[in-house]
């Protein structure tokens, strides 16, 4: 069995290097996304395309350090942005759906802070209003960013399951119905993707919050290794777009 200094210079670890590493592929494959969906004029012209490309601008990170209150602050509200654009369907919606989520995320910036623990002298982000703690904990983080999505998810894949079964029996001009075809199955790849990893980390929260341990205790160490790997799972939903459409599209 590892020891709790092991396990704790484990989970740093792969807070540092994994977490760069996520960051880079998300950076370089949502750059290279924008770049196909806005070059060729058939995605350019698809609905289904361009909630695409709107998740692919909003997935590219803006930060990289957790060294300042700059961060505490913007990392969170954007990532709720981020979060919440999985509810966006077409051009319309897109600008309705990016205004509210520009809304509900001003609490964060007002709330969320960088405090420094007195007895580890580790900084870390806080939200020290503990009404908007609960909501931010389960309203937020485990109904609209994580429940939500795996529902909508798995709804939409089924439809795009289904919308690859009945393409076949279409009267449609023949490359608009490879590119719907092509369309659905990125996104039903995708959304199995999706779910595999979003799930994971919902039940590591709701775990997290229903327990209650001693910061020095072993099963408090495993805990937080779990917080970082399920989390680096959580970023992968971000960061493989790109190729997952590469392997799934030979035209893309």
């Amino acid at each position: 069995m590892p020891s709790i200094e092991v396990l704790n210079s484990v989970s740093v670890h792969i807070s540092i290097y994994v977490d760069l590493l996520i960051l880079f592929n998300r950076l370089i494959g949502n750059i290279f996304n924008l770049l196909i969906f806005l070059s060729l004029k058939t995605f350019r012209e698809n609905s289904s395309s361009f909630y695409l490309t709107a998740m692919s601008f909003l997935s590219i990170d803006e930060l990289l350090t957790d060294s300042s209150l700059t961060y505490c602050k913007f990392r969170a509200y954007f990532f709720q942005i981020c979060s919440l654009a999985s509810f966006t369907v077409a051009h319309h919606a897109f600008v309705i759906s990016f205004f509210i989520r520009i809304i509900h995320g001003i609490p964060t910036l007002i709330y969320q802070t960088r405090t420094i623990s007195t007895t580890t002298e580790v900084a870390k982000c806080e939200i020290l209003n503990s009404v908007f703690q609960k909501y931010y904990n389960y309203g937020f983080i485990i109904i609209l960013a994580s429940s939500l999505p795996v529902v909508l998810t798995t709804l939409f894949g089924s439809l795009a399951y289904h919308s690859i079964r009945q393409l076949a029996f279409l009267t449609v001009p023949l490359v608009r119905r490879e590119l719907d075809k092509q369309l659905a199955s990125m996104v039903l790849v995708q959304a199995v993707f999706n779910f595999y990893v979003i799930v994971p980390y919902i039940v590591r929260y709701v775990v997290n919050f229903s327990t209650n341990m001693t910061r020095d205790s072993y099963n408090y160490v495993i805990l937080q290794f779990a917080i970082n790997l399920t989390l680096n799972l959580l970023y992968l939903c971000f960061a493989t777009p790109f190729y997952i459409y590469t392997c799934v599209s030979a035209r893309f």
